[in-house]
């Protein structure tokens, strides 16, 4: 304890200082802009800021230029909520639990308070972060080197029990979507044995499914079809002035403030944690709330202010959660993190012992940039959300047309191949069906970024440990948290009754719902049969969790038909709906809604058949236009100011400023310039 002593807040004191002088705030402020930016562009991440920034830091004082580089990382996931709350759009992977509830509010017309909330929360989770970075560094080393494979591979496991969490009183539901979403990410070729698993003769799926189109296919295009579907603004009406939105929400996130700091530190704890990312800290921040909140299991995804609350405030800590391992040992927790610490070894500084003896000036100002990057990009948003928030009362003919393309050159960066764009549409069938049946989607998409780890992790601590690493106290603590998550559902039906009777032969009915059953347990069954010719360390994962699916997708539908819930637990397999948003269609017709559907997939299938022919660039006009004449019946001088301003934007921004490829073309080939630099 001798680190906090007169000399440490000397040095504090004198980062601040450094930081503060102007040829160093004005680049603080310049990271922060490109921060904002790039967060609101669904697909690109901090990966790409780093890329884009970190060159012109390496003749550039080392205070301000890592007060630019964390200023920028700093308040990606202070912007990525915009399109998230406001179109149901995740602008990153780690902004998908915002979603849930961001979203009922927009619709419900309060939207100003929504984005108010997440700007406050993720302002303290900022602030909670850098304090907890500049106090853990001097004790963190035991902690660091005390986690190995198995204490990640109990974390991982602890992570996928969330999905009860997330599935209401319904678990098993919860189970076969996680599941499904595991075995999706286990395509591709095995690390550890090199097996191909379910790629043919693709060579797309040798490298696995990227995470960006799935999330933007599973949460984003359903959001939207239900716009085409509804036909009206997302908004009916605004609930709040903006003013008076802003208002609200600031006084809603300091009225939770013991959430705040609670997700916060999560936050930061998980960020300290090398491979647990944003896609994962907002789950489980939002699954902790949704346990621990009072009438969480009621009100969470009908449009509760503290599921925006509770995942933004655990995202923002996390990046100074993820400096400690960088700072204090040289592990960075991501490929960002990476470029980060080649940065911060160009200018000299080498992670270890130094950075809190000989160069605390500069790690206390690291510290200090994260703290004012979070200031000045929750100030910048409360200045420019007054009129975001009065996008979603726009008719849905001048939104759809916006989004749709930037959500395909979003979808686009995940492996940069028209693979990219086959898979964003069929995560978009299954998404919008899904969300239809009333399943929930979240348990997918933790079951696939959680997935992959779990399999590694699970194959080194068995090489490494065998059967031992059960027996490690930290291993021990969470899975028994996890299985006291996971069963506390069968738990509260038991007390409560548990099952009543069997239904009687003439009363059962199959729904809708639970023909998705028979999908996700055919997909099961064929993985699990063509699985059992690989290698025994390729085969054992996919064996695992296909037969988990198989098993809890069977006792689940064999529930649901057979078996009539005692009293207390007659919402058992509905649960708590945890999916992004109520069924809009529900007033019109069934064969209107499919309909209306299919016509919305018309037009991504049109989009890529036009960008085949004639590449993405020059289809973004046509397609813009064509959308706004043939459903809007808009003028055509809106149409084509419209469609121009675009094309123009995604330009500039994709081509000009990032230099991202475009998909090919047929004119493509004859015209390279149309694909791209």
């Amino acid at each position: 304890m001798e680190f906090f002593n007169d000399s440490t807040l000397m040095a504090a004191g004198h980062a601040l200082s450094t930081i503060l002088q102007f040829n160093r705030i004005i680049f603080l402020v310049f990271g922060v802009t490109v921060g904002l930016a790039i967060g609101l562009l669904p697909g690109i991440g901090g990966l790409t800021g780093f890329a884009l920034l970190v060159p012109f830091t390496y003749t550039m004082d080392p205070y301000a230029a890592f007060a630019m580089l964390l200023g920028m990382a700093s308040v990606i996931t202070t912007s990525d909520v915009i399109p998230a709350v406001l179109f149901g759009v995740p602008g990153h992977a780690a902004s998908q639990a915002t979603v849930l509830d961001g979203l009922p509010m927009t619709k419900r017309g309060e939207a100003a308070r929504a984005l108010s909330a997440c700007y406050t929360s993720s302002l303290m989770g900022g602030l909670i972060g850098a304090l907890i970075l500049a106090v853990s560094l001097p004790l963190v080393r035991p902690f660091v080197l005390s986690i190995g494979t198995p204490e990640m591979l109990a974390l991982t496991v602890f992570g996928v029990s969330m999905v009860s969490a997330l599935s209401g009183n319904a678990p098993l539901r919860g189970v076969v979507a996680a599941c499904f979403g595991i075995l999706v990410g286990m395509i591709g070729t095995n690390v550890a044995t090199g097996q191909m698993r379910w790629t043919g003769d693709i060579l797309y799926l040798q490298d696995g499914i990227p995470l960006v189109p799935i999330i933007l296919g599973i949460f984003a295009l359903p959001e939207l079809c239900d716009l085409a579907i509804r036909r009206a603004a997302i908004a009916k009406d605004v609930k709040f002035t903006s003013r008076q939105g802003m208002r609200r929400g600031v006084i809603d996130t300091f009225q939770n403030w013991f959430l705040v700091l609670r997700c916060g530190a999560l936050g930061s704890i998980l960020g300290a944690v090398p491979g647990i990312t944003g896609a994962v800290t907002d789950w489980i921040a939002y699954g902790h709330a949704l346990q621990t909140a009072k009438g969480a299991k009621q009100t969470f995804t009908t449009g509760d202010v503290r599921g925006v609350i509770a995942p933004e405030a655990a995202n923002n800590a996390r990046e100074g959660g993820s400096l400690v391992p960088m700072l204090a040992f040289g592990v960075p927790g991501g490929a960002a993190q990476a470029i980060l610490l080649g940065a911060m070894m160009v200018h000299g500084f080498i992670p270890g012992p130094d950075m809190l003896t000989k160069h605390l000036d500069f790690t206390y100002s690291m510290v200090w940039s994260i703290a004012l990057a979070n200031i000045f990009g929750a100030g910048l948003c409360f200045l420019l959300s007054g009129q975001f928030a009065k996008v979603s009362t726009l008719r849905y003919t001048l939104i759809l047309p916006v989004i749709m393309p930037v959500i395909f050159v979003g979808a686009f960066q995940g492996s940069r191949s028209w693979g990219d764009l086959f898979v964003l549409l069929i995560a978009g069938v299954i998404g919008w069906t899904m969300k239809r049946l009333k399943w929930a989607r979240p348990p997918l998409i933790l079951g696939l970024v959680l997935g992959v780890l779990m399999e590694r992790y699970m194959s080194i601590s068995f090489v490494r440990y065998g059967m031992d690493w059960l027996a490690r106290p930290v291993v021990i603590v969470l899975l028994s948290l996890a299985a006291l998550v996971f069963f506390k559902p069968l738990f509260s039906a038991l007390r409560s009754g548990g099952f009543a009777q069997f239904k009687p032969s003439g009363s059962i009915v199959v729904k809708r719902e639970d023909l998705f059953y028979v999908f996700f347990i055919g997909i099961g069954l064929y993985m699990l049969v063509s699985s059992q010719s690989w290698l025994l360390m390729a085969r054992l994962g996919p064996t695992a969790i296909a037969s988990i699916l198989v098993i809890a997708g069977t006792v689940s539908l064999a529930y649901k038909c057979f078996v009539i819930p005692a009293h207390g637990v007659a919402r058992a397999n509905n649960g708590v709906h945890m999916d992004v948003s109520s069924d809009h269609g529900e007033k019109l017709p069934g064969k209107t809604v499919l309909a209306r559907a299919a016509r919305f997939f018309s037009w991504f299938l049109g989009f890529l058949a036009c960008m085949s022919l004639i590449g993405m660039l020059p289809t973004v006009p046509l397609m813009i236009a064509a959308y706004m004449r043939i459903e809007g019946r808009e003028t055509w001088k809106l149409s084509l100011i419209l469609a121009a301003c675009v094309t123009v934007f995604l330009y500039v921004v994709f081509d000009q400023i990032l230099h991202i490829p475009w998909p090919d073309s047929l004119l493509g080939k004859w015209l390279p310039g149309l694909s791209g630099t």
